[in-house]
C-alpha cells in the first residue's frame, strides 16, 4: 500500500493527489490536519493515517480525525488512545507499533526489548486493533544502509506474530529515498512524500 505523506502540504495539493488516484494519506500532526480536514471532508473514500508521534493529550482528537494511527510507542499512549476510541462507540481503531531500531534519541518509537510487553498490553484493549509494525531507520544517502533495519523489522514482526499467535499483516517501512529496498525486504506499506509532492519546507 502506498501512503502519500502529505504533511506540510496544502489541502489543494492533497486534492490534486486525490484527483490523480491516490486514496491513502499520511499526516504528522493532529493540529495540522485539523486545519486541512474541513477542506477535504468531501473526499469520502480517502483514508487518513497519523504517521507522526501522537501526544497523549491529543488522543481524543486523533480518533475523530484519523482512520489509523501508525506511531504507537508506549503502553500509556495506547491506553489513552483506547479510552478515546471507546467514546466513538463501535469503532475499533487500527494501529501500528513504531519501533526505534536505530536507537536514535531524536526519534520516537518503542525499544525492541519493550515490544512484546507493549503488544500484549494492546491485545487486551477492546478498542484498538494491532495490525503490525513501523520503523524509520537512521537516514543515509545510501538506500542500502536501510536494508539491515528493514530486514530486522521483518524478523521482529515474525517473532511477535508467533508470540501473539496471530498474523500481523502490516509492515510499514520505506520512504521516497529507500522504498525500493523496503519492497525487496517485504514491506506492505511505503510512505512516500517528496517523490509525490516535491521538496517540503524543512522549517515545517
Amino acid at each position: 500500500m502506498l501512503v502519500a505523506v502529505s504533511k506540510t502540504f496544502s489541502a489543494d495539493a492533497i486534492r490534486a493527489a486525490y484527483d490523480a488516484g491516490l486514496r491513502v494519506f499520511g499526516e504528522n500532526r493532529v493540529q495540522e490536519f485539523e486545519s486541512k480536514q474541513p477542506k477535504l471532508g468531501d473526499l469520502a473514500d480517502a483514508t487518513w493515517h497519523l504517521i507522526g508521534h501522537l501526544q497523549s493529550n491529543k488522543a481524543r482528537r486523533a480518533v475523530h480525525l484519523f482512520h489509523q494511527v501508525d506511531s504507537i510507542d508506549s503502553l500509556a499512549l495506547a491506553q489513552k488512545l483506547d479510552s478515546a476510541a471507546a467514546t466513538t462507540g463501535a469503532k475499533r481503531l487500527p494501529i501500528l507499533i513504531e519501533i526505534n531500531l536505530g536507537g536514535e534519541a531524536t526519534k520516537s518509537g518503542a525499544a525492541e526489548g519493550d515490544l512484546r510487553a507493549l503488544a500484549e498490553g494492546i491485545e487486551k484493549m477492546s478498542h484498538l486493533e494491532l495490525r503490525g509494525l513501523m520503523t524509520i531507520p537512521p537516514y543515509s544517502d545510501d538506500p542500502e544502509a536501510a536494508r539491515p533495519y528493514f530486514r530486522k523489522l521483518r524478523e521482529v514482526r515474525k517473532a511477535l506474530s508467533q508470540q501473539l499467535g496471530r498474523a500481523l499483516p502490516t509492515l510499514s517501512m520505506g520512504m521516497s529515498h529507500d522504498f525500493e529496498v523496503a519492497i525487496e525486504e517485504g514491506t506492505t506499506e511505503i510512505r512516500i512524500g517528496t517523490a509525490l509532492f516535491g521538496e517540503r519546507d524543512q522549517r515545517a
